[in-house]
């Protein structure tokens, strides 16, 4: 069975004073193939935790992670990672960042030289392949990251807030690119963002998680990730149904963190 399947999972953290925190609680979803979806949600709603899950660098306490049908029990290329920081090896050159998976995996030039070079272009750094990484603007750097990602062909990519660092002008060229890489791969994307209007462009599926214990609160499918494919995203923006969604689960988000500060004020 292709796509990745979420059955059941629950995630808590065990902590030395004898307490714990449970993260998630019973989080189960079924994601096909090449399916572009965002989750957000209030801090510690445990959206992060669950990325870390399906890349593999957690085990959850409870359930399981299916990927094609295989479990899931650790880091593996078929699930590539871009970090809000790149991470990116600043000793090595963007060509010598994009190819190191390929490398890694004791492939040799000409079975990856091409490709390298092709998601170089198709991310505009060809001119830039030489160039050290910290020569690089934020946004060039996180081109790169999603190069290497590609370079690697993992047939899902998991996303952890990775243009939550950009200026707003960069930001949105790399929510454009984000889009036409799904269209053009067909990769399966799962996006982590605070952004509701960041969610709403980046997800033609998207979910808001609610806290303690991190659970699926709301699913939304929606239009806006296909419409902005090569267009200008602030004429999407500029849909009502647009408008109304943002309201919508902003007001959702509200409530949700005003209800976490009423907690906290009532334990005190």
């Amino acid at each position: 069975m292709s796509g990745l399947t979420i059955e059941n999972v629950s995630m808590r953290f065990d902590l030395p004073n004898g307490t714990s925190v449970q993260a998630l609680k019973d989080v189960s979803l079924d994601i096909k193939e090449g399916e572009l979806m965002s989750v957000l949600g209030p801090s510690g709603c445990g959206k992060t935790t669950l990325l870390n899950i399906l890349a593999g660098f957690l085990a959850p306490t409870e359930g399981r992670i299916t990927l094609n049908g295989h479990p899931v029990k650790g880091p593996d290329a078929e699930r590539g990672m871009v970090f809000q920081q790149g991470a990116l090896f600043e000793w090595m050159n963007v060509r010598d960042n994009v190819s190191f998976g390929p490398r890694m995996a004791g492939k040799r030039e000409r079975d990856w030289g091409a490709n390298v070079d092709h998601l170089l272009d198709v991310v505009g750094l060809r001119d830039f392949k030489e160039k050290a990484v910290y020569e690089l603007s934020g946004g060039m750097q996180q081109r790169v990251a999603l190069a290497r990602c590609l370079a690697n062909d993992p047939d899902v990519i998991l996303m952890d807030e990775p243009l939550g660092a950009l200026d707003a002008l960069t930001r949105e060229k790399m929510q454009g690119l984000v889009l036409r890489l799904w269209k053009e791969t067909g990769k399966t994307i799962i996006l982590i963002t605070h952004s509701v209007e960041e969610a709403l462009l980046l997800g033609e599926r998207l979910l808001v998680m609610a806290p303690r214990p991190g659970r699926i609160h709301e699913e939304y499918r929606l239009p806006f990730a296909d419409e902005g494919v090569g267009r200008d995203l602030r004429e999407v923006k500029k849909n009502p149904e647009f408008g109304q969604k943002r309201e919508e689960i902003l007001g959702m988000i509200w409530n949700m963190e005003e209800e976490i500060m009423g907690r906290t004020e009532a334990a005190q």
